[in-house]
């Protein structure tokens, strides 16, 4: 499945089998995709997480799941988009089941300034009317004059596809040890450090940015694709989880309070109620909040030092708010670097 891209796009088959043990410390979506990339090239992989399998721990356990590279391009710097294009093909590659039903942005009227700066700093998207918008989503009538639509975008349940990712891990014969914390140092042959804010003792440039979110219940409203409505201080979104169940989220803020704030709920729930007023009759099921990685530039980074004799540590880190997004293109990165040496100049940094 995996290939190994050089910053230039040349592709190469990746080499199959390999006796060099991996160690991955992590198993949220970072983790569980470096663990399957290697795993599938032929390495004896272990994948070590101080959570239970549940995860109920991990920042994937509370993101969003989105996979949109284009919609991300308005805050994001271009090699966001550009790992993010090729992350959508792995996605597609791996889980073939992968929702790809597009994104869907709108505003109302009073927002309409924030609408048009988005259209302009995005591409790959067409403008609908409101007949269009009723067209995609039947649910939205009547609800707004316009939106755009992004339809090559995509969408994951990260509760229910990080189980997917562990269980083709383990297909693909590496081991998975949960309720293990391990430290980097005590490991030997190549150590892949993918724990988040806990790699703070190693990556002290981390901070932590807290994304906080709402899951509710209706069986008035359906949606097929996440819908992103407009905000003057932060993108909000409703995502569709199925069985009647969609995610509000999510917010960004520079705190790492691990709890959800008074006024955060409001703003999602009031963004929700104006997406459809049928929101105001469904059932709050959960809040909560994790606090994704970032270093001050907040763009990914994969840092590798070899300064261990024949050992080998690589960190990859700082995914920020596009974890899912990011995650595939850096395994394959990563992977790329263990077997060939191929750098990326945008992503990689040695000592």
């Amino acid at each position: 499945m995996f290939q190994s891209s050089t910053p230039q796009g040349g592709l190469a088959p990746a080499a199959r089998h390999n006796d060099s043990p991996v160690a991955v410390i992590g198993a949220g979506i970072a983790g569980a995709w470096q663990a399957l990339a290697f795993a599938q090239a032929g390495h004896n992989v272990t994948l070590y997480e101080r959570d239970t399998p549940e995860m109920t721990q991990a920042t994937s356990h509370w993101a969003g799941g989105m996979l949109a590279p284009w919609c991300e391009a308005e805050v994001a710097e271009p090699v966001v988009t550009r790992l993010g294009l090729r992350s959508l093909d792995l996605w597609r590659a791996e889980l073939p089941e992968t929702p790809f039903n597009g994104s869907l942005v709108v505003a109302h009227p009073r927002d309409r300034s924030d609408f048009e700066r988005f259209a302009t700093m995005t591409s790959h998207h067409r403008r609908l009317d409101a007949q269009g918008l009723t067209a995609l989503e039947p649910s939205l009538e009547g609800r707004f004059r316009e939106g755009l639509f992004f339809p090559d975008e995509g969408h994951v349940a990260p509760r229910s596809v990080l189980p997917q990712l562990h269980a083709r891990l383990k297909a693909a014969g590496g081991t998975i040890a949960f309720n293990t914390a391990v430290d980097p140092d005590a490991l030997d042959g190549i150590v892949i450090d993918c724990r988040g804010l806990f790699a703070r003792d190693a990556q002290p440039g981390l901070r932590g940015v807290k994304g906080e979110m709402i899951m509710i219940e209706t069986d008035e409203v359906s949606l097929a694709r996440p819908v992103r409505l407009m905000h003057p201080r932060w993108p909000l979104y409703v995502i569709p989880r199925g069985n009647n169940l969609f995610m509000l989220g999510a917010t960004s803020l520079e705190s790492e309070d691990p709890r959800v704030s008074v006024r955060s709920a409001l703003e999602l729930l009031s963004a929700a109620y104006a997406v459809h007023p049928a929101f105001a009759e469904a059932r709050i099921l959960e809040f909560g909040a994790g606090l994704r990685p970032a270093f001050p530039d907040n763009l990914p980074r994969i840092a590798i030092d070899q300064q261990h004799g024949a050992r080998q540590r690589i960190a990859v880190n700082g995914l920020y708010r596009h974890g899912f997004l990011l995650a595939p293109a850096l395994a394959e990165l990563t992977l790329a670097y263990v077997q060939r040496g191929v750098i990326d100049n945008e992503v990689m940094q040695c000592a």
